[in-house]
């Protein structure tokens, strides 16, 4: 009777284990398709405004521009 009642008690941790895990698997897959359809580099909509915009002056050096842009991401330490 007690190794019925031990095996009776290892099936339930083991079917509520494989119900978590299925819930958890589902639920990953769902987030994948939803994240899948989502289109991160569409144009913006509304009164979107550009960051950066190159000046008058800035349009001659851009062969120095990458340099510059390297030393100031080590000075600013980001």
């Amino acid at each position: 009777m007690k190794a019925w009642r031990a095996g009776w008690h290892a099936a339930k941790i083991f079917l509520s284990f494989t119900v978590c895990t299925l819930i958890f698997y589902f639920g990953l897959l769902w987030m994948n398709q939803e994240y899948q359809n989502y289109h991160k580099y569409d144009e913006p909509k509304g009164k979107a405004v550009k960051v950066y915009q190159a000046n008058s002056s800035e349009v001659g050096e851009q062969g120095n521009d990458w340099l510059k842009r390297l030393l100031f991401f080590f000075e600013s330490g980001e």
